[in-house]
């Protein structure tokens, strides 16, 4: 099956769905992989440089200050200068700034090239879903959108296999090159990659200035459902980094060694991949609020009882489930958020609403290292990411309207 073009007579290349599924989540592999690694190295750098709770909160905010900031700037450009183009710009800012990482001696240069390694990936993942989006028939773009995510978890699996096996005998510095190196190659893969062709038929989207775009995606008819994104955003990202950043350093706090932690959260890990594909499943059948709404209570639940676990049998198994729910809810934002706008300004809006979420990135991993200073316990901690949660699931119950299978203008 090749992807779905607009209406036009001029002739266009095209891309069967499975390699552009591939070649976009090949890339997202390997952007997994740098932020799953990033939660394992943050525990290796602490014990390394004896870093404090706050200063290790810091290499988690500024990767989402840096998120922030490309997904704004990645987001607005992709209206002007095309999908592709902005999809392989970020992977190699991306890429040569994660590769950088691993040869700092200093916190300082660490954060900087952590800042451009979060300008990179905070560009790509909201273009690439929106690429995505927009080529594959309206009766399966969100099952595919979903599905391309799930490279997310299988990134993630490979960081923790990494750092279990690597991290502790040959340093957190050879698993940072591992995991750099081979995003090198999804350059490669994409070098031929077609734009949108819901793009490359809309010549009057390379008129328009930026600052239209912004300011059309708070118009009266789109402000309803800017506000709930950036809501949901919000909270879903400031749950997850606050709490998923932490996770190795959570185990170690409860008293396990770092060995042992890593492998725990690898046990973990492996439900992201269930919680994909039953998203993917039940996004077409159900809808898109459904997914979002039923997979993100299951994740507040989850949540609270890991914060407050006490034995390891309850420790693994709440583990286990808040990646499952998570990461679904994941794939549904991921596939809703360009379902919002019209393709002339999609690229600015779901740019936008990352931006804000990467804010929410920002504040989880340091309210998590600052309470930690301050004495809170984890189970106190993790009620607020509950919490928080919590608000983005009335957001979408009161505020959102069902996508499912929407042609996209």
């Amino acid at each position: 099956m090749t992807i779905n073009t607009a209406a036009t007579n001029k002739p266009q290349q095209s891309i069967s769905r499975n390699k552009l599924l591939g070649v976009a989540g090949v890339g997202w592999l390997f952007d997994a992989m740098d932020v799953g690694i990033l939660s394992f190295v943050i525990a290796a750098l602490a014990a390394e440089w004896g870093l404090s709770p706050s200063q290790s909160g810091w290499i988690g905010s500024v990767n989402s200050i840096g998120m922030a900031v490309g997904a704004l700037f990645f987001g607005v450009f992709a209206d002007k200068v095309g999908r592709k183009q902005i999809f392989m710009w970020t992977l190699v800012l991306f890429s040569i700034a994660s590769g950088l990482s691993a040869f700092t001696t200093t916190l300082t240069a660490f954060l900087i090239l952590r800042f451009l390694v979060g300008m990179g990936l905070g560009g790509e993942l909201p273009v690439a879903s929106t690429l995505v989006s927009e080529s594959v028939a309206a009766k399966e773009r969100g099952r595919v959108v979903v599905l391309l995510e799930s490279f997310w978890a299988a990134g993630w699996l490979i960081a923790a296999l990494i750092s279990y096996f690597v991290i502790p005998t040959w340093g957190w510095r050879v698993a940072l090159i591992l995991t750099a190196l081979p995003a090198f190659y999804a350059i490669y893969l994409r070098w031929h990659l077609p734009d949108s062709p819901q793009f490359t038929v809309k010549e009057e989207s390379k008129k328009r200035s930026i600052g239209q775009n912004m300011k059309e995606v708070w118009s009266k008819k789109y402000a309803r459902s800017t506000f709930m994104l950036w809501l949901l955003w919000f909270t879903v990202v400031f749950s997850y980094y606050g709490m998923f950043l932490w996770l190795p350093s959570v185990m170690v706090g409860k008293g396990f060694d770092m060995i042992t932690s890593f492998k725990y959260v690898l046990i973990m890990t492996l439900a992201q991949l269930p919680g994909y594909f039953t998203a993917a499943w039940f996004i077409e059948k159900f809808g898109r609020k459904f997914v979002l709404v039923s997979y993100l209570i299951g994740t507040a639940a989850s949540a609270y009882i890991f914060g407050n676990a006490d034995t390891l049998a309850v420790l693994l198994t709440s583990g286990m489930f808040l990646s499952f729910f998570n990461l679904g809810a994941w794939g549904a934002l991921y596939a809703y958020t360009p379902e919002q706008y019209p393709s002339i300004i999609r690229g600015t809006g779901a740019g936008m609403a990352a931006a804000v979420g990467r804010i929410g990135g920002i504040f989880g991993p340091l309210l998590v290292g600052f309470l930690l200073t301050a004495g809170y316990d984890i189970g106190y901690i993790f009620a607020i990411f509950c919490g928080a949660i919590i608000i983005g699931v009335v957001g979408v119950i009161f505020l959102g309207k069902e996508t499912k299978q929407l042609e996209l203008e």
